[in-house]
């Protein structure tokens, strides 16, 4: 009989919206009065409750739950009627003096429901309004009667999708997490979710909506290790199967809940909460990259904190730092991303003059550097990697200026082992690319050459304090020098024969050139005829670049105004 008088509702539905769209209370009473006298209530009564405007509902819910009770349960049954109305009081809000009575009237009759596809119907409808207009005790009562009824002969296992709306609905409306976390009951409810892949659409769920409406940093513990919990438990669910899209999105939730979490001045439990995020999301390299980041944010902070003036506790904590950087990148699977972190970790720790971690995270780059895969993706996209070693190795270059030596290593004992990197990496383009680092290593010899530096570290004291332009020092990077002007030399002499060659021997020429006039003491006599040699291999097939030539003779004529060997060399070159 319920199912032959549903099908009224339709036609009952669109009937009384249009008798409703402009009626005033007293019609409306009026309308309600008819209905209760009539035969069939509840079908007529179900169409007001789905037609009538929500405002209107909610004004008259004590009424209609009154009518509800009062109709016969023969043919359509009142747990529909229930429904109906719970369904519009999500939509509007009755008057405060009345919710708790329409609570403790409506849950007074869900309850009774013996049939766990009724119930859990209701209770998904119910369960907005009363996280919508109730405390902890109400919301804790509702989720107790839920575990209560679902868990006989494990019921709860036919309702997952409902149960997920149940979850989907508290989220919705309870934005108070410590609250919400620390109810007994809420965590009970969540382990209903006891099949793999709905308990992990369940974590999402939680994560997503703390990450939503969780707007200020939190530091409380319950809501910290619950919500970690579910992080690692959507972590898990990655494996090597799963599609990059899923990795990228779980890693992002991760992500946004590391940065949630603040704990203020207190930085030893902050640095304490990344070594455990880091045991607990392993397998997802954009998180494991977040936290160095995070570790080398937090030394940065540190550092601001004490404006540079370490003391023995600090110090030992940015080590700590630098430390954690040290063990966690080496477990990141993409060279490229190791490798920048290595450099900007090793800037962080020399900025807290933690030089033995710094010189570590420095030699580690360097390592890594010789694993580099020959291409990269940018944008799903394969691309030779070269141009990125190439930067790379530049930006490395003018961070090792500034670096102290170590003194039980050696002198320039970081510049020797990256200038051996560039020797034997394989570029894809040819030897050139090659030659263009050897000058930036001539550059960066250069600056390290001067008696002061152009820029340096606070409190940190780089080698022209500590060798002080001592002539021992100066015979090492001139060493090193020759060592790279040989290499250089050697590979022009390979390019004598074919067009294209001859045009690479005059290009390489004229940069060593340049270099040598910017750089070198033109005083010294094998430099100048050095110098002048190069000149005229760059114009002897008149391959050489006219606009990189007007540079060149551009910065020559400068330097001659103040130099006389530079102005000497600028006559033989024209003469």
């Amino acid at each position: 009989m319920s199912v032959y008088l549903t099908l009224y509702s339709p036609a009952v539905d669109w009937i009384l919206m249009c008798m409703f769209d402009d009626c005033d209370d007293v019609l409306f009473d009026d309308i309600l009065k008819q209905v209760n006298q009539s035969a069939n209530s509840a079908l007529l009564l179900n169409g007001i409750l789905r037609s009538a405007k929500p405002q209107s509902i909610a004004k008259k819910a004590v009424i209609f739950i009154v009518l509800i009770r009062e109709c016969e349960d023969t043919g359509f049954p009142k747990r529909i009627l229930y429904n109906s109305l719970g369904s519009r009081l999500s939509l509007a809000d009755p008057p405060e003096s009345d919710k708790l009575k329409i609570l403790n009237e409506v849950w007074k009759f869900i309850t009774k429901l013996k049939e766990p596809s009724e119930y859990v119907a209701c209770a998904e409808t119910w369960i907005e309004y009363v996280m919508k207009h109730f405390g902890k005790k109400e919301m804790n009562t509702v989720l107790s009667d839920i575990i209560k009824h679902l868990l006989p002969d494990r019921a709860f296992e036919e309702f997952y999708p409902n149960l997920l709306t149940v979850m989907t609905k508290i989220l919705d409306h309870v934005h108070n997490y410590a609250l919400l976390f620390s109810l007994e009951k809420f965590m009970s409810f969540v382990d209903l979710f006891q099949k793999d892949s709905i308990k992990i659409k369940a974590a999402k769920i939680i994560v997503e909506a703390f990450c939503k409406y969780q707007l200020e940093s939190v530091n409380d513990p319950v809501v910290i290790s619950t919500v970690m919990y579910m992080c690692k438990t959507l972590h898990d669910s990655v494996n090597a199967l799963s599609l990059d899209d899923e990795k990228r999105s779980v890693s992002q939730l991760i992500n946004q809940f590391i940065h949630k979490v603040d704990y203020g001045s207190n930085f030893e439990q902050q640095l304490n909460f990344y070594v455990d995020s880091r045991a607990n999301f392993t397998n997802l390299d954009p998180v494991m990259t977040e936290l160095v980041q995070c570790v080398n944010n937090l030394s940065i902070t540190t550092r601001k904190v004490v404006r540079g003036n370490h003391s023995p506790k600090t110090s030992a904590f940015v080590r700590a730092c630098s430390a954690y950087c040290f063990i966690t990148i080496p477990s990141l699977d993409n060279t490229f991303i190791q490798l920048n972190l290595y450099l900007l970790s090793a800037q962080v720790s020399l900025l807290n003059r933690c030089l033995s971690q710094a010189e570590a995270l420095f030699k580690a780059g360097i390592a890594a550097l010789l694993e580099t895969p020959s291409t990269m993706t940018v944008d799903g996209k394969a691309k030779s990697s070269e141009g990125f070693v190439v930067q790379y190795i530049q930006n490395f270059l003018s961070s090792l200026v500034i670096v102290p030596d170590n003194p039980d290593q050696g002198v320039l004992i970081l510049f020797k082992g990256l200038l051996n990197v560039i020797r034997g990496y394989q570029f894809d383009s040819g030897e050139t690319v090659r030659v263009k680092l050897y000058l930036a290593v001539l550059s960066s010899l250069s600056a390290i050459s001067q008696e002061k530096y152009l820029y340096h570290v606070d409190r940190v004291e780089s080698n022209d304090t500590l060798y002080g332009h001592d002539a021992k020092f100066l015979g090492e990077v001139e060493k090193l020098s020759v060592t790279v002007v040989d290499e250089i030399l050697n590979h022009l002499k390979t390019l004598t024969e074919g067009f294209e060659n001859l045009k690479v021997q005059s290009h390489v020429s004229l940069l060593t050139f340049e270099h040598i006039v910017a750089y070198a003491d033109l005083a010294d006599e094998a430099m100048f005829q050095l110098a002048k040699n190069l000149w005229s291999l760059s114009q002897k097939h008149s391959y050489a670049d006219s606009k990189q030539v007007t540079k060149v003779m551009t910065l020559l004529k400068r330097k001659a105004e103040s130099n006389e060997h530079a102005s000497k060399l600028m006559k033989k070159i024209n003469g």
